[in-house]
């Protein structure tokens, strides 16, 4: 890859790619440290987050994004790293859905050709990898849009179609006629069930911190106490978050491993959830703390 010019990154771009270059793997696919912040700073305008470089830089699965970019471009190098790594698991993920040996070939198969950027009648275009832009694993990437991938094939031979008869074992996914793979509704409904359902202290807190970006001190200032108990109480905030969406998860029909897979997989970016409006504070009644001013 050539490098780009360094006006298309940022400072705290081309200082992360400088730091981590030995770590992302860049080099064997012949990117050079500017290739590595140009490519970067590309992945960041597409996420939305250059007003905030540094804290979504720390965010990003570095090498699974270097590897997924470098087969974007063609590398020969990056492909075979990547069949060697994720092909079985795409074949799994496959059968999982599928249910059945040719069919989940059939689904992997067609997937890698859109990997590699060609479609069925052998023209070239855009590789989908392009469309991973760093969150969360690769494998987990993989996974929703071989589900994807899935519901679009059954939707091309059904005029009308129920996913829950479709799909086996109490899978649904959600459907979209983007390029972009969509995530199981039923995380973005247990998600918005228990942030409507947080009491006033978890949900000023995780309001304050994740929304209004407050820093600890700010909150710890705000309730008059000291800045660890705030870091240890957005702690049990957050951890009790996740185990009751699991929960609410596994009673929607996940197994406890698929709900573990879609918590881990997903960002919460992608979810079409109003998340200030859900979590917001009911301003109607007595709000939980009052600010001066």
């Amino acid at each position: 890859m050539a490098s780009a010019p360094s006006s298309q990154a940022s400072t705290a771009v081309q200082a992360f790619a400088a730091a981590h270059y030995a770590e992302s793997g860049a080099a064997r696919f012949g990117i050079d440290v500017a290739g590595l912040a140009a490519l970067l700073a590309e992945v960041l305008a597409q996420r939305g987050n250059n007003q905030d470089a540094e804290a979504a830089l720390q965010t990003l699965r570095l090498e699974e994004l270097v590897l997924a970019r470098a087969c974007v471009d063609g590398h020969e190098g990056a492909w075979d790293l990547f069949l060697t790594r994720y092909r079985s698991g795409m074949y799994d993920a496959a059968y999982r859905i599928a249910h059945d040996e040719t069919s989940a070939r059939s689904l992997a198969d067609s997937l890698y050709a859109e990997l590699y950027g060609l479609s069925k009648d052998g023209e070239v275009r855009a590789s989908k990898l392009r469309y991973y832009l760093g969150r969360g694993s690769l494998a987990g990437w993989l996974r929703t849009v071989i589900a994807q991938e899935y519901v679009n094939q059954y939707r091309k031979t059904k005029r009308e179609t129920s996913l829950e008869a479709a799909v086996e074992d109490g899978q649904q996914f959600a459907v979209d006629n983007s390029e972009t793979p969509l995530l199981d509704g039923r995380v973005e409904a247990a998600t918005a069930a228990e942030l409507a359902a947080v009491g006033p202290e978890e949900r000023f807190l995780l309001t304050a911190y994740f929304l209004d970006h407050r820093t600890l001190l700010e909150i710890a200032k705000i309730l008059g106490v000291h800045e660890s108990t705030i870091s240890r109480k957005l702690d049990r905030a957050t951890a009790s978050l996740r185990k009751r969406i699991r929960r609410r998860l596994i009673e929607a029909g996940m197994s406890p491993r698929q709900a573990d897979e879609a918590m881990q997989d997903v960002d919460v970016r992608d979810l079409q959830v109003k998340v200030r409006e859900t979590l917001g504070q009911d301003r109607g009644g007595l709000p939980f703390y009052k600010e001066e001013g």
